[in-house]
């Protein structure tokens, strides 16, 4: 398996599918990527040459920023919203949506599945033994 930026790219894919495996590039860029290497993206990763391997990885290395860098950069912008104390952060603190989106019947996925069911509001009375 080729590696590039620390990342195990897949042998049986398309070269254009493989550089997806890597976190901050996505299908445009991989493409962009790989006309700027001169590389057919729709060639097999296990043939490429070691030669087209470390200029894939010497153009994302320099151009690009990926993996560790860009998840840090992420981090560190959330934090900046948390300690201004802005909207954005204040949502982010309590795990809502923080883009606008509505809360009263979707967003289960940000608020972890919450599934709450309203019964018809009395409690059948206790039987007695």
């Amino acid at each position: 398996m080729p590696r590039i930026a620390g990342v195990n790219i897949p042998e049986n894919k398309q070269i254009e599918i493989a550089l997806t495996y890597i976190y901050g590039i996505g299908s445009s860029l991989a493409i962009k990527i790989l006309a700027e290497a001169k590389i057919d993206p729709y060639s097999q990763t296990s043939k490429l040459t070691p030669e087209q391997i470390n200029l894939l990885r010497e153009i994302i290395e320099k151009n690009y920023k990926i993996e560790g860098d860009l998840r840090r950069e992420r981090m560190v912008a959330i934090k900046r919203l948390k300690d201004i104390g802005c909207l954005r952060g204040i949502r982010h603190i309590k795990g809502l949506p923080v883009r606008g989106q509505r809360t009263k019947s979707n967003s289960r996925t940000i608020r972890g599945n919450v599934r709450k069911t309203v019964g018809s509001g009395r409690k059948p009375a206790p039987t007695p033994k």
